[in-house]
């Protein structure tokens, strides 16, 4: 089977579901994008060190391919798929707890603090922005089409995560956070 289709070629894709829809449209700009964020997290893992990080950061990539699936999947389709693969209220507990688990290892925030420090913590902070991203596409197609609320919910719950890991690998690489400073 070839890469390539050439049904693509004027500007044309296909949801799940078969409906061609323009490559600028709304839907894919946001599955879009939760796909950028996956493909920086998996630059991210061969930085990071920490096996519990890197298993951890996998899982995600894994969740974020089927919420990516579940975006491109109009509402009126979904009933031929399983809903079982759904972004659900487990995955945001997962990570709700994820994110408890690694604050309890830092030292409380005090201030402000500027992306970087190590470079696995640089990527990351990368990532949380590319989620911050994907979720404010999701709020807009929200606005225009039915989507699941908890792929909102979970992009939100992910960006604080990944703020926390950026901060760990800091922490775990000894390179202390980068303090804005209001100059």
């Amino acid at each position: 089977m070839k890469i390539y289709t050439k049904t693509g070629d004027k500007g044309k894709t296909s949801l799940f579901g078969g409906q061609r829809v323009d490559k600028d449209d709304l839907r894919v700009d946001c599955y879009g994008t939760v796909d950028e964020l996956n493909s920086i997290l998996g630059l991210a893992i061969i930085e990071i060190t920490n096996r519990e990080v890197s298993e951890l950061i996998q899982n995600i990539q894994n969740d974020l391919f089927t919420l990516g699936g579940e975006l491109a999947t109009p509402i009126e389709k979904k009933s031929a798929l399983n809903s079982s693969s759904d972004v659900n209220t487990n995955q945001i507990n997962f990570l709700e707890e994820k994110i408890d688990l690694f604050e309890e290892k830092l030292q409380p925030l005090k201030q402000f603090i500027l992306p970087g420090g190590s470079k696995s913590a640089a990527l990351l902070h990368i990532a949380r922005s590319v989620s911050r991203r994907s979720e404010r596409l999701a709020v807009k197609l929200s606005k225009r089409d039915v989507i699941n609320e908890n792929i909102i919910i979970y992009l939100n719950r992910l960006s604080d995560l990944l703020f926390v890991l950026a901060r760990f690998e800091n922490d775990v690489n000894q390179i202390p956070d980068i303090p804005w400073t209001l100059k």
